[in-house]
């Protein structure tokens, strides 16, 4: 029961997400906060339950994906269908109502302390999204794809966001105006614009996996409505930017640059594996080729995030 309820969840990429949020604030945001001499405002606890909030919601996100795709699934990955196989189709809901349950108290007692009723929103919006999402939005063109990419960004936006936040209710507005946390600020956008482009040219790759079930299932993704040559030639177009905006962050990061021979080679394990994953994306025929090329992907951004540690 519980192998396959990590495999509803995807357990890796939840996993993933808290590591991602836990070096931003530890690998970027305390140091500099702590270079300017200014004490962090929000506490540890507050900060694990935000990544709780995060991680729940990711889960509940992979889950009701799951339970809208079987069909899909049937077609692209039988042997790996848990929806109404070995967890019936009431328990998988179950599973995703209790994780965004969890997700969205812990979501709204961050926003009671921090009194950002924003937040509150947010941990509304986010799972009515991932339904609307896995129920609709990934049937359509390019719609998913961006909703993933954006929500993936965010999980970087609010670590910055709350932190400051909490800064902002014990000093005032004007303590997010000093250089460290405009630094951290910056940094964090940047990572979160290297998980937008990242995320968005690997669900594009995942697309062109899924091609089959999703064209037999009435799904208007961007291979089954532009064809695969025209796809790889936007993953290509993608990638470039992606490339360029990768070795512009480190031309520019003077702290990078400080650990020059280890940043230049994260920064060329990072552009080689995009490249590999490009010539095996050019070339597939296949939705294992596919599945392998999207597999690097993933291993560039996690490449991206421990550059992190550099800082």
């Amino acid at each position: 029961m519980i192998k396959y309820v990590c495999q509803l969840i995807r357990l890796p990429n939840v996993i993933f997400v808290a590591v991602f949020q836990i070096l931003l604030r530890y690998g970027i945001i305390l140091p500099q906060l702590a270079n300017a001499g200014i004490e962090p405002a929000l506490t540890t606890a507050q900060f694990i339950l935000l990544v709780l909030a995060t991680t729940a919601l990711t889960a509940s996100g992979n889950v009701i994906n799951d339970y809208f795709d079987v069909n899909v699934d049937k077609i692209n990955r039988p042997e790996r269908v848990i929806v109404g196989n070995t967890l019936d189709r009431r328990t998988v809901l179950l599973i995703h109502v209790i994780l965004t349950f969890l997700g969205v108290v812990c979501g709204f007692y961050i926003a009671l302390r921090l009194h950002k009723e924003l937040y509150a929103f947010v941990f509304i919006i986010v799972p009515v999204l991932l339904w609307f999402y896995s129920s609709l939005f990934k049937k359509h063109f390019l719609i998913g794809n961006l909703v993933v990419a954006i929500l993936t960004a965010a999980t970087a936006w609010i670590v910055a966001s709350a932190e400051f936040a909490a800064l902002v209710l014990h000093h005032g507005h004007n303590i997010t105006s000093n250089a460290a946390c405009e630094t951290a600020w910056l940094y964090c956008n940047v990572y979160a614009c290297f998980a937008f482009l990242m995320n968005a040219i690997r669900e594009i790759v995942k697309d062109m996996e899924d091609a089959e079930g999703d064209a037999a299932c009435g799904c208007r993704t961007l291979p089954v409505e532009m064809g695969y040559g025209r796809s790889k030639s936007i993953v290509m177009l993608l990638s470039t930017l992606l490339v360029i905006c990768i070795l512009t962050a480190f031309l520019n990061s003077s702290r990078l640059q400080s650990n020059e021979v280890l940043g230049w080679a994260f920064v060329a394990a990072i552009i080689v594996t995009i490249t590999i994953s490009n010539i095996i994306t050019l070339h597939a025929q296949e939705p294992k080729q596919y599945h392998k090329a999207s597999t690097l992907l993933k291993v560039a951004m996690g490449i991206g995030v421990a550059t992190i540690i550099l800082l």
